[in-house]
């Protein structure tokens, strides 16, 4: 009997926001993901990487400021060094939790790329904040080079990048060939390395990826039983923040694209979880999306917890 296969997308919360933080979160994240290993899932995991990629962007343009004969990293760079690092942390506590457990199985990070369409609305309104804050100066700087930056009337200036749609996941043959031999996959971090295909190159993009729209498209391409979003909420609500607050349970496709148009879901946070979840079920057969927090994903996949789509 084939195994049940499932598509994690780790949120903020699983990783941390810096080196300390990543190494503590992760031994809890590994215990999770080894509690549905164990439970006999096949799992491939997303990881977010926007607290890191901003980091490493930030650290390698200062560097390559100070220090002449070093160049500043291009956003697909850094993206490509989150991927590593983060994944190294992954796939060394889940196989440290594996061995613990007496479960012997390959952990493997895939350093993976993902297209976009060069002509994406997204690269004429940029929205994703990046770095770290800047003067007037350093902003003026950045804008003559042809980047985008907005302001914060009280803390400066940030950096802005555009967030495109994913179209096609590069090494999506070497993730299912893993994936087929029942290992498990890191893939896709931080939504995946941009990048625009010209001729026979394949060209870096200056923007990040919503992660969470390249897992849904990951466990599309996986023909996955389940596309399970871990984020800071233990379930979806509708008139979030308001007296009319009201968590819900389980959606069907329909009724989730209708809170969708009537606005219920914030832009920049939960709009994309539901966009991804729909894309999902909506493109085979038996699917289902589950959106919840990391401490209730077990109870979640049991349908005692969390928000299911289905």
């Amino acid at each position: 009997m084939a195994k049940k296969r499932i598509v994690m997308a780790l949120g903020h919360r699983a990783l941390g926001t810096n080196l300390p933080e990543q190494k503590a979160a992760v031994k809890d994240t590994a215990k999770m993901v080894a509690d549905f290993i164990q439970e006999g899932w096949q799992v491939a995991l997303v990881h977010s990487n926007a607290p890191q990629v901003g980091m490493i962007h930030t650290a390698m343009n200062e560097f390559g400021k100070l220090h002449d004969g070093y160049s500043m990293a291009p956003m697909s760079v850094c993206s490509a060094m989150s991927q590593g690092y983060i994944g190294y942390d992954l796939q060394n506590g889940i196989r440290s939790e594996m061995v613990r457990r007496g479960i012997y199985k390959p952990v493997s990070t895939v350093l993976t790329q993902v297209t976009v369409d060069t002509y994406d609305e997204a690269f004429y309104t940029p929205a994703k904040k990046i770095g770290r804050y800047m003067s007037a100066e350093e902003a003026a700087e950045e804008e003559a080079k042809g980047n985008y930056v907005v302001e914060d009337q009280k803390k400066g200036f940030r950096r802005i990048v555009a967030s495109p749609k994913p179209v096609a996941i590069v090494e999506i043959d070497a993730i299912k060939a893993l994936m087929d031999a029942d290992q498990i996959v890191i893939s896709c971090g931080g939504g995946g390395i941009p990048v625009m295909e010209q001729g026979c190159n394949l060209k870096g993009a200056s923007a990040i990826i919503e992660k969470d729209l390249a897992s849904g498209l990951l466990a599309k391409e996986l023909d996955a039983d389940v596309l399970m979003i871990l984020t800071s909420v233990d379930q979806v609500t509708l008139h979030y923040h308001t007296p009319r607050q009201q968590p819900i349970r389980h959606m069907t496709a329909k009724e989730a694209r209708a809170y969708a148009q009537e606005g219920h879901f914030e832009f920049a946070s939960m709009l994309p979880k539901i966009t991804a979840s729909l894309d999902f079920i909506e493109n085979g057969k038996g699917r289902k999306a589950i959106i919840t927090s990391m401490e209730k994903a077990r109870e979640s996949i049991l349908g005692r917890a969390g928000t299911t789509i289905e």
